[in-house]
């Protein structure tokens, strides 16, 4: 624990910049990318950006696509589809649960973020 304080230091509760990030897309109607959105384990629709593209890749995999945004602009882009969650460098992720497979009563989601 630090002992003295610093006009510069930033608060932990303090939104801090993240500078640009590595946004991962999917293909969309066309040529177009669209920024895909995740959901946390209880729900809430989330975009996720990345600050390096070795912590995308290890995240989402080699062969995930990406576009660079400010987290500002990500966040003015998906706050209008109901995610105003931005995560920044996620550590982990799983594979979405297929639809209609059978869930065990009583067992948490085990992943951090999943595809919507």
């Amino acid at each position: 624990m630090c002992l003295f304080r610093y006009d510069d230091d930033p608060e932990p509760e303090e939104q801090v910049p993240a500078g640009p990030l590595y946004v991962p897309v999917r293909p969309g109607s066309g040529a177009e990318s669209v920024i895909r959105l995740f959901r946390t384990p209880l729900g809430a629709r989330a975009a996720v950006g990345f600050t390096s593209t070795h912590r995308l890749t290890s995240v989402l995999g080699e062969h995930q696509p990406y576009i660079r945004l400010s987290e500002s602009v990500l966040r003015t882009l998906c706050e209008p589809l109901g995610a105003s969650l931005v995560t920044v460098d996620p550590a982990l992720s799983a594979p979405a649960v297929p639809r209609g497979a059978a869930r065990l009563p009583g067992l948490s989601p085990v992943q951090v973020l999943r595809a919507v």
